[in-house]
């Protein structure tokens, strides 16, 4: 755990082809029932995510589990959860962990915030979002060993309310990955959310952010163009890309095969990624 960079990690993953990442959104409800035969609420959640990653580990470029799924589940899910971040490093210690909690707050608050993910649950990136602005998110900046992996465009079919409204002209979103970009990143640790199902506004956002990682979610049941998402999402050096699928990849079978099948989605994922990225 000690020494670990996320952005080194990040690099050291791209540059062996890996885009892949795998959201560990292990809803309970959602898990196959042999699985939830394995134990309670927590030693399912973990059985669970430990199949996952043992399968799809020398695919992907990071792990990254939806707090919300473990929160939900009260104090037996936090304790899954920094277990699964726990076994990714023991089993892939080169593989990063994003934890995706979009937080924010006032900079007294995202101390606490900061101590959770990073402290004690020992994960290397996480998401925020950026309304507070610069000053807010400090507690974050400071911690240069880590990814702060801020909204500007996301995925949802509602994205656009907020961020797409204009200023002088230009959409929100550009002018969030563009401070991102320009005035947020001194510590050459932040990263932006760049949405796969806008793939025009995801192209836009990597010509204003140069070389600055995305992280893309939206393939999978979200409909994306992962072409396009490789397109439009890839930085000068056919890099930078985090490009996520979760339920896709986590419940692609719900019988005892799932973990074979999780990989196999992710497997040709990995596949199509590697065939877009030479074209």
């Amino acid at each position: 755990m000690e020494n670990r960079n996320a952005m080194e990690l990040f690099k050291a993953r791209w540059a062996e082809g890996k885009f892949v990442c795998v959201g560990l959104d292990s809803e309970y409800a959602k898990l196959p029932e042999s699985v939830k035969a394995s134990g309670n609420v927590g030693e399912a959640i973990i059985t669970f995510n430990k199949a996952i990653v043992d399968a799809t580990k020398d695919l992907v470029c990071a792990y990254k589990p939806n707090s919300a799924f473990y929160e939900a589940q009260g104090p037996v899910g936090l304790l899954a959860l920094k277990a699964t971040v726990e076994y990714i490093n023991q089993v892939a210690p080169g593989v990063p962990v994003i934890l995706d909690a979009k937080r924010a707050d006032i900079g007294n608050t995202n101390n606490g915030y900061v101590t959770f993910a990073f402290d004690w649950l020992g994960v290397d990136a996480i998401t925020v979002h950026p309304y507070l602005g610069k000053e807010a998110l400090k507690p974050f900046l400071d911690r240069v060993d880590k990814m702060i992996i801020v909204l500007a465009r996301t995925s949802n079919p509602g994205a656009g309310e907020f961020q797409d409204l204009k200023v002088d002209g230009t959409p929100m979103y550009q002018i969030v990955a563009k401070q991102v970009a320009t005035q947020w990143n001194t510590n050459g640790n932040c990263a932006v959310v760049a949405g796969a199902t806008y793939p025009e506004e995801l192209g836009e956002i990597r010509k204003l952010v140069g070389d600055l990682p995305l992280l893309i979610p939206g393939i999978g049941k979200q409909g994306g163009d992962l072409e396009k998402a490789v397109h439009n999402g890839r930085d000068s050096r056919k890099q930078g890309m985090i490009i996520n699928n979760s339920s896709g990849v986590l419940f692609a079978s719900m019988g005892p095969d799932f973990a074979q099948a999780a990989q196999a989605v992710a497997q040709k994922m990995h596949n199509d990624i590697t065939i877009f990225n030479q074209q």
